[in-house]
């Protein structure tokens, strides 16, 4: 990741994921690259008179050989920086001996290292390099490089070498600003170390700094983590009585924190302060507040926060969807998963997951006609079937005691090319149980070396869901369970070893070897 992270509270406005609390820095952080060859450079070389008249000639006659010549330039700085860094992924070497040993790095080349440290996990090395470096050339020494210093250490939570960069600069003379006080401020604060966030907080006024709105966002967003509620209540009574008013991103913060630890009645009479400053609410706060409802299974605030989302045409995870259909089912309105999937197809393109939901509707509604024309349109659309598919249809019919379907579509299956699994197994036993005879269904996996295979579970949690595990896939749980631990972990279970765990501790008749 880049080095020169913001966290400008305008670009945060518009984004949708959490408030970020990397530090923001005021400049870039990466000067501008420095050519290899300038008219001073060239003075030292043999013919230098005649090469730097020539060179000012071409830039002032010729604009476009001077931009070219500036590119050209700019890549051999560029290629000579990855030169530089490839000596340095050496497990072995060391950026300070390597910095001695060249006598000076430039701007670009120290950032270079810098940014190398950082992804290969060597941050902690960055303040001694800092430190060699700074010390080579004095005017290095200033309020800029040591913002950017200090913010990339805070972001990567070395809050003591952040503070010890932090004293240093104050023991050369320099003033640190609101940017760096936020740094160390919201490093110790998502260490859960508030006693020395509060600390440099009071330090920042005794400064004459004034704490911003980002200021405390990044100790809300820390209190919210570690679950500490009143704290975080009384951190924007402080907010206020400081003079501090939180805008539309501390509300939305605040939203979020709260319905993440489930606190409904905090994070509703939030959202109506935020409307009542006719604040808007982030696309990510919306989705936030859904997942609350959603696993509180208060369905009625569930569906209009699933409509402000929907509107916001902001796509949702897989697991957040699964959330919204659980609640479905368990309310028994089986329609809605349908209308789920369609919302969803609105928004994005027919997943596996968006079958599922079209295809469970029906199941769960025992609609042979719906059923048949969810598979037609997949036909139509040239969707593969997967065990998913296969399985909510299969557990359908089983659930009509349609046992000619049943046996069709489990012939079938090969032809669909959808590997059985484990729930595939549990439906044909369960159908075993009230009638069914699957015994040619077992001969051709017992014949195709099926039932000495890995056991797998392919089938999407929301299937189970909708219709339990079934009486083998419970056997199946209660048995092994039961077993002591070295007797779980001795073997690759397969499908025969499970069947025969199942039916030796039942006492009934194993339908695998047909006895």
């Amino acid at each position: 990741m880049d080095m020169d992270i913001h966290c400008c509270r305008a670009t945060l406005s518009k984004q949708t994921c959490l408030f970020n609390t990397n530090i923001r820095f005021s400049k870039t952080l990466f000067t501008k690259p420095k050519t290899l060859f300038t008219p001073s450079s060239l003075s030292s070389h043999p013919h230098s008179r005649f090469q730097t008249h020539h060179l000012q000639l071409s830039h002032r006659d010729n604009p476009t050989k001077h931009t070219t010549l500036l590119k050209i330039e700019s890549f051999h700085e560029n290629d000579s920086v990855e030169l530089f860094i490839q000596k340095l992924s050496n497990k072995a070497s060391s950026p300070l001996q390597l910095l001695r040993d060249d006598g000076d790095w430039s701007k670009q080349q120290f950032w270079a290292v810098i940014r190398f440290l950082k992804r290969a996990s060597r941050s902690g090395e960055i303040l001694q390099v800092f430190h060699l470096w700074k010390d080579i050339e004095k005017s290095r020494i200033n309020e800029f490089n040591y913002e950017k210093i200090i913010g990339l250490l805070s972001q990567e939570d070395l809050a003591e070498e952040s503070v010890l960069a932090l004293e240093e600069m104050k023991t050369q003379g320099l003033k640190p600003s609101l940017v760096i006080y936020n740094a160390v401020i919201h490093c110790f604060a998502r260490k859960g170390e508030f006693d020395r966030a509060l600390h440099f907080l009071n330090e920042l006024k005794e400064n004459n700094l004034i704490a911003d709105t980002e200021t405390y966002d990044g100790l809300i967003q820390s209190f919210g983590k570690f679950k500490m509620y009143d704290e975080l209540d009384e951190c924007v009574k402080k907010m206020e009585s400081d003079g501090c008013l939180p805008d539309h991103i501390t509300y939305n913060l605040l939203i979020q924190e709260f319905s993440r630890g489930g606190l409904l009645k905090r994070m509703e009479r939030v959202c109506q302060t935020l409307l009542s400053k006719r604040m808007g609410f982030q696309s990510s706060t919306l989705v936030m507040m859904l997942e609350a409802y959603a696993n509180f299974g208060i369905i009625e605030k569930m569906e209009k926060a699933y409509r402000r989302v929907l509107n916001s045409k902001t796509p949702l995870k897989d697991d957040l969807i699964r959330k919204l259909a659980k609640v479905y089912i368990e309310n028994y309105k089986f329609s809605r998963l349908a209308d789920l999937g369609l919302d969803l197809f609105s928004v994005t393109d027919r997943t596996d997951l968006v079958w599922c939901l079209l295809l469970l509707s029906h199941a769960c509604l025992l609609s042979r006609k719906g059923l048949d024309s969810i598979v037609k349109e997949m036909e139509a659309e040239n969707v593969p079937w997967n065990a998913t598919m296969a399985n909510t249809i299969l557990l359908a019919y089983l659930k009509m005691k349609d046992f000619t379907r049943l046996r069709i579509l489990m012939l079938e299956l090969s032809t669909h090319h959808v590997r059985p699994d484990l729930v595939t197994v549990g439906i044909l036993f369960d159908a075993n149980r009230i009638g069914f005879n699957g015994t040619t269904a077992l001969n051709i996996w017992r014949k195709t070396g099926f039932l000495d295979e890995a056991v797998e579970m392919n089938t999407d949690p929301l299937v189970l869901t909708a219709f339990g595990k079934g009486n083998f896939l419970r056997s199946c749980e209660e048995r092994y369970s039961s077993l002591e631990p070295e007797a779980r972990e001795k073997k690759i279970w397969t499908y025969q070893n499970l069947i025969d765990l199942v039916f030796k501790h039942r006492g009934g008749p194993n339908r695998v070897h047909g006895s």
